[in-house]
């Protein structure tokens, strides 16, 4: 990387404890394209009992199981206000299930335990009574910010989220359950901010969607005089995409 080059900031949440189905991919990515682009990339880690750094581009955070979430849960909202400080000036973020619960206004557990949210999407999730199935399969949704087209993945998660008054949908779906299972939304997202329950990782196989979150990234860092990112050879991607979309079609349950 030649003197100069632009460079940009991700912080990763919790890493070690919301790292379900290979979210970590969703990092991986990210720091592949940086990289074959020349764009200097440093993360930091953020685990329990750390504090948030004074400054951010970009912020993952992946999915984890009830426990992990309760132990998370208390920090993450004691965060809540430097994020949603972020998230207004268009630090670009990536929340995926147990992630995107908790950057929600709050999370009614199985166990009837309420956990606060850091309030970054105007979504609430709530656990079924017990019996209730899981959300668990292939997923594909079309997504509501233009340009990113179709949405694979697959889903595992028991709570249902509801978009608040103020929430916007990531995508419609087609096959699988997404939010709720009642009203065809998935996801949510908020000024550059996305929340999903899509694993797979996403990323490796949503190029489109990895630009989009570093193009923000780079508006945060630089400002509208941004270097635009140069074009990337996705071959790869592409077929692993259309893989995990004809198998969406195949197998997953037809949306509400």
């Amino acid at each position: 990387m030649s003197a100069g080059a632009p460079s940009l900031r991700v912080v990763v949440l919790y890493p070690d404890l919301m790292d379900v189905y290979a979210d970590r991919g969703n990092a991986i990515a990210l720091a592949d394209r940086c990289r074959r682009r020349g764009i200097g990339l440093e993360r930091v880690d953020v685990r329990l009992g750390k504090a948030l750094p004074e400054e951010a581009d970009l912020v993952l955070i992946g999915g984890g199981q009830d426990r992990e979430q309760e132990r998370v849960a208390p920090e993450l909202a004691a965060a809540g206000g430097r994020l949603r400080a972020w998230r207004d000036e268009g630090v670009a973020m990536l929340a995926v299930c147990g992630g995107y619960q908790l950057f929600g206004r709050g999370y009614r557990t199985s166990r009837g335990a309420e956990l606060p949210g850091a309030g970054v999407f105007d979504v609430t999730t709530v656990a079924p009574p017990p019996g209730a199935p899981r959300h668990v399969g292939e997923v594909l949704a079309f997504s509501e910010i233009p340009g990113l087209g179709t949405l694979a993945g697959f889903e595992n998660h028991a709570g249902r989220t509801y978009l608040g008054p103020g929430g916007r949908p990531f995508a419609r779906v087609e096959r699988g359950r997404g939010n709720n299972g009642q009203d065809g939304t998935e996801g949510a997202i908020s000024v550059e901010a996305v929340g999903t329950y899509l694993h797979g990782p996403l990323l490796p196989r949503h190029p489109a969607l990895s630009d989009r979150l570093l193009e923000a990234a780079m508006r945060h860092r630089y400002g509208t005089g941004a270097p635009a990112l140069a074009p990337l050879a996705d071959a790869y991607a592409e077929a692993a995409h259309a893989v995990a979309a004809r198998v969406a079609r195949e197998r997953g349950v037809p949306a509400p």
